[in-house]
């Protein structure tokens, strides 16, 4: 038997044994490229400060004697940290028994779906949106339903989420503020909408992004008390420049957070983990320096793009969805050809761009300046409506991330 034959037989073989539902998927993915310019994954591009990396250094330098010894299993310094950073960035105090922290967010999100979610169950999320959360849901046995935005403004009301969540009873139901891959903030009514419609859903409100919001933007935390079935996710990943360190977060009810547990596998957090994200924490101001730059470069981007003719959504993000492109895959491989990656989120007529260093927007506004004469055209008409294009749409690169 050949090598051709026997990779053959042995994928057949894998095929035939893994879960039906499974077979066909694609892993989730987003181009790893070396180009000058990458503007496709949503991190901070702005490097670590070197007081942070000593402090970092010195700490873990202390942990290498013990580990030997299993972590904190209920990070326990970490949690504090958090509340204590929450507090300073919302202005809401809660307390470390309502706060739950994973391997990044989408760890946290898999523990609220293996707890809330299973066979027979249904979790409601409005496309386009974060794919994980389908994907998380997916995997882990869950129905996914993908709910409607309106197909021209991705926006949802109020009206129209409670209506959807009427009509499918979800066990759990994701909504993103600021929303991914759109960059928009969600009202709160839209939230207390969903919780009033769903009685019987654990309601996660994603603010993976909120560092990056508008001002006068308000947090889903606020809402947590006399809600135990609300949770509010957040990450270290964007606005700390902490996508490496992978440490996500939530916030719920004590009673909901104690459930996580049931799922959590052993010691999930290492010890470097948790030392790496309490530094960070200590170093907040540090690490968040860039975050008001980072918004000048999104405003900017926003400009620029509607000048060009381009149809840019307002954002509260550290990205850029923009529309009015004949060709999104053909404009998505014309930037990687001006050597700047961005991300083709499966819209049809869009992409979406991360807000880097000033010297990565100014890149990406003269390849799109260059590009624009054959790249952005009329506007056309929608042929399908918002959630269809995130569900069947191509993608140039994967998943929205």
């Amino acid at each position: 038997m050949t090598t051709t034959e026997r990779k053959r037989t042995a994928d057949e073989e894998v095929e035939r044994l893994l879960r039906p539902d499974l077979r066909g998927r694609s892993a989730y993915g987003a181009p790893q490229l070396d180009v000058p310019v990458r503007l496709n994954t949503n991190e901070n591009s702005h490097p670590v400060p070197d007081a942070v990396v000593r402090a970092v250094m010195d700490a873990l330098a202390a942990d290498v004697a013990n580990l030997n010894r299993y972590p904190d299993r209920e990070f326990t310094a970490l949690r504090t940290a958090l509340t204590d950073y929450l507090h300073r960035q919302s202005g809401v105090r809660v307390a470390p028994e309502q706060v739950w922290a994973g391997n990044g967010s989408n760890e946290v999100l898999s523990h609220v779906v293996q707890a809330f979610g299973g066979h027979g169950r249904v979790a409601l999320g409005f496309t386009p949106s974060y794919s994980m959360h389908s994907i998380i849901t997916e995997t882990l046995g869950t129905t996914w339903v993908h709910g409607e935005r309106d197909a021209e403004t991705f926006d949802l009301t109020a009206e129209s989420a409670a209506e959807q969540a009427r009509r499918h009873r979800p066990a759990i139901v994701f909504l993103c503020s600021p929303n991914n891959p759109t960059g928009s903030a969600l009202p709160f009514e839209t939230v207390e909408a969903v919780l009033d419609a769903a009685p019987d859903a654990v309601v996660v409100v994603d603010e993976a992004y909120a560092e990056f919001a508008r001002p006068g933007t308000p947090s889903a935390l606020t809402l947590l008390e006399g809600n135990p079935r609300l949770v509010v996710t957040r990450t270290m990943s964007k606005a700390f420049a902490f996508a490496g360190g992978r440490l996500g977060y939530l916030v719920a009810a004590p009673e909901l957070v104690d459930a996580l547990r049931l799922v959590r596998l052993p010691y999930h957090l290492s010890t470097p983990t948790q030392t790496i994200a309490r530094v960070a924490l200590e170093h907040a101001d540090a690490l968040l320096a860039t975050v008001e730059s980072i918004k000048e470069q999104r405003d900017r981007i926003v400009s620029g793009l509607a000048e060009l003719g381009a149809t840019p959504t307002p954002s509260d993000s550290n990205f850029v969805l923009f529309g009015n492109l004949p060709d999104a895959p053909g404009t998505w491989q014309a930037l990687l050809d001006e050597g700047v990656l961005v991300r083709d989120v499966g819209i049809p007529g869009h992409l979406r761009v991360t807000a880097g260093t000033a010297d990565e927007t100014t890149a990406f506004l003269d390849a799109m300046t260059r590009l624009a004469p054959t790249h952005v055209g009329p506007r056309e008409t929608p042929t399908t409506s918002a959630s269809a294009a995130n569900q069947s749409a191509p993608e140039s690169e994967g998943p929205t991330s």
